[in-house]
This record gives structure tokens, C-alpha cells and sequence, in this order.
């Protein structure tokens, strides 16, 4: 059961769905993968809002997925609800925090999950497990219904074991998403901090491979943004959750509780400071994305890392394009060994379509490859 914290039975024969249990389904309570909160919690009155269109198509409802604490962790490993098991590997983190969202897709159990996204939440899992995953542009998808943890980033998005799955969930979460759009012709390659050899050159080898035009980019403020994304997650984490640290601090996982306290330090000042830079930020990509339409980097700097071995102490590669607000896909690179890589495609606001397009084009290539 570490994949689900509730199974569903909804009747029919319609896409089946995995919902992040941060998300409201009507009749069933929402715990984000915490005791303390769930000690409390009363079945929701109505489903999240980001449901509607879900709900319009007929879909049918098999679970409410596990996930990191709070969703404020990055491995996938729950104290509580135990740890979803990795499908490539059960010695390796699933992910996080969209953990059960992830595994629930890639081992067949539904055929789209939809996951939350605030430093990398459903990109990161989807890296580990070897799936797909999109995080929608901030602001397209509605928030009412689900349980926050940094407003000012936090984004609901679909999951799937491939990139025509992503696009049929985004479909049903945004009713102006092109599934016609055409791909990229040029991909910007920016170079991020600290990444593994063989991550960088299993993306370099999948670009090669897809056959566009690749144009190395700098991203100068790549340090300042990451470390301002951090500023707003933490004082905003702490202002969300301080109620159920304030009730029972004991009963929170200790990596989680540790992060509260982190953000309980996070100043008023620091926290503006870090959302007045977002426009710095997106003014740098904006000059990026004039010498191409999407750009890429690795979705993890590190193979996924094992449940044993703590998390590799390097800069994230996701939380800066939560910062800006832009959208990003993730999908699966093959190496050449037992363990694929991802690679993450960002483009400008609500340029899902063109992120899926061109995702296509490179699941191909990586298909070739494999």
C-alpha cells in the first residue's frame, strides 16, 4: 500500500487517475502524507477545483497517491505512510515529493497522476522513476482544493509513462492547451552547476540524437535565483504549516520538521527580496528564450540517489524555474546502463504545447537510442 494512502473503486471504464493526496477528492480526507494533519482531517466537501475538467471527461478516480510529508521533500520517503517503491530499482528513491504519483503511472496502476510541483515535486519523481511530468505554467491550473505549501510556486500538473499521456492530462486540466502545437526547431543547452558527467552527456547524446538546432546558452543568474526560489519556499512553507508544527512538532518526520524550523528563521525582508527578484529572473530568461524557444537541462544533476545513502549535498536543478513562474517537462534519457537520466524542457509562460511537441520529438530520438 506505500504507493496509495486510499484506494478508490469509482465505477466505469474511463482514464484512470491517481490524485496526490493533497488534493481534495469529494468524500475522502486529505492528509499530504501527515499524521498530524490527518489526526484531524474530515472527509472534503467537494472535489479540488483542478478536478472539473477530469470529472467532465468521465474519468474514474483508482486513488489517492502517497507523497513526501507536506510535500516539502525531495526522496519520496514517507515515515508514515511507508515509501513507494521505485520500479527501476527498490534499493533507489522514488522521488518527491509526487511519490506515489509517479510509481502509481509506472508500474501501471493508472494511466495518468496528477502531482504537485514546488521545487521540482513532480519533475524530480518523474526523473527517478524513468515517467514523464509536467509542471504547468503558475497560475493556469486552479489551487482552490489543494493543500499549499509555497503559494507563490506551487503548481498542480499531470504525469504519465509518456509524453502523449502528459498531453491528454493536460488537456483536461486546461481547456486552452494545443496538443497541435509544432515542436522546437532550436534548443537553448544551458549548463547548470555541479551535474554528474554521465547526466550531462546522456542529454547532449539525446539533443544530438533529435536532430535540432542546439545553441549553447549562459544563464548568468542561475546561482541568485535558485538561492531567492529558496528565500520564498522556506518563509511561505513555515507560514502554511507552523499550525500543525505548533500542535505536535513530534509527530511531524524529522527531515520535515527540520525544514519548518529553517523556514521559521526565513525573514519578512528575505522573503520579499526573493520574490522581487522573480522579475530580474524572468527578464534573463526572456533574453534566453529570444535565441530559442525551449530550453534544457538535466531535470537531476545525480542518478536517483539510494534509500541508504543521504541526498547528494548539490544545488537542485528545478526550484529557479519555479521562481519564474514558466513551465517545464521532464522525460527519460537512456544511458547506456540499467538507469536512465531526465532531461527538463522549459519554455515561456504557457508554452505547454510547444514543451509537449517537442517532447515527442525527443522521445523518439531516446526511443532510437535505447
Amino acid at each position: 500500500m506505500s504507493t496509495w494512502i486510499l484506494r478508490l473503486d469509482e465505477p466505469g471504464d474511463g482514464l484512470r487517475v491517481a490524485v496526490k493526496d493533497l488534493i481534495d477528492v469529494a468524500g475522502t480526507p486529505t492528509t499530504a502524507g501527515c499524521r498530524v494533519l490527518a489526526d484531524r482531517a474530515a472527509p472534503a466537501e467537494r472535489d479540488a477545483r483542478c478536478l472539473d475538467g477530469l470529472r467532465a471527461a468521465g474519468v474514474r478516480l483508482v486513488g489517492k497517491a502517497n507523497l513526501h510529508e507536506l510535500a516539502c521533500g525531495g526522496t519520496g520517503v514517507n515515515p508514515h505512510y511507508g515509501t513507494p517503491v521505485n520500479p527501476l530499482d527498490p534499493a533507489l528513491v522514488p522521488g518527491g515529493s509526487s511519490s506515489g504519483s509517479a510509481v502509481a503511472v509506472a508500474t501501471g496502476e493508472a494511466d495518468l497522476a496528477l502531482g504537485s510541483d514546488t521545487a521540482g515535486s513532480i519533475r524530480t519523481p518523474s526523473a527517478c522513476c524513468g515517467t514523464v511530468g509536467l509542471k504547468p505554467t503558475h497560475g493556469l491550473v486552479p489551487l482552490e482544493g489543494v493543500w499549499p505549501l509555497s503559494p507563490s510556486l506551487d503548481v498542480v500538473g499531470p504525469m504519465a509513462r509518456d509524453v502523449a499521456g502528459v498531453a491528454r492530462g493536460m488537456a483536461l486540466l486546461d481547456p486552452t492547451f494545443d496538443p497541435a502545437a509544432p515542436p522546437a526547431e532550436v534548443i537553448g543547452r544551458v549548463r547548470v552547476p555541479n551535474v554528474d558527467p554521465v547526466v550531462d552527456a546522456a542529454v547532449d547524446r539525446l539533443l544530438a540524437a533529435a536532430e535540432v538546432e542546439v545553441v549553447e546558452l549562459r544563464l548568468p543568474g542561475w546561482a541568485a535565483a535558485h538561492d531567492a526560489a529558496w528565500s520564498v519556499m522556506f518563509h511561505e512553507v513555515w507560514q502554511v504549516d507552523r499550525v500543525l508544527y505548533e500542535r505536535d512538532a513530534a509527530g511531524l518526520g524529522p527531515d520535515v520538521r527540520e525544514r519548518l524550523e529553517h523556514g521559521r528563521a526565513v525573514t519578512y525582508e528575505q522573503h520579499r527580496a526573493g520574490l522581487a527578484h522573480r522579475a530580474v529572473w524572468r527578464a534573463e530568461l526572456a533574453a534566453a528564450f529570444r535565441r530559442a524557444p525551449v530550453l534544457a537541462w538535466p531535470t537531476l544533476a545525480f542518478l536517483p540517489p539510494r534509500l541508504d545513502d543521504p541526498p547528494p549535498n548539490t544545488r537542485w536543478t528545478n526550484i529557479p524555474v519555479n521562481l519564474a513562474g514558466h513551465p517545464a517537462l521532464a522525460l527519460p534519457v537512456p544511458t547506456g546502463g540499467p538507469l536512465p537520466v531526465s532531461v527538463q524542457l522549459v519554455g515561456p509562460d504557457r508554452a505547454e504545447g510547444l514543451l509537449c511537441a517537442t517532447g515527442v520529438r525527443l522521445e523518439a530520438a531516446a526511443a532510437a537510442l535505447a
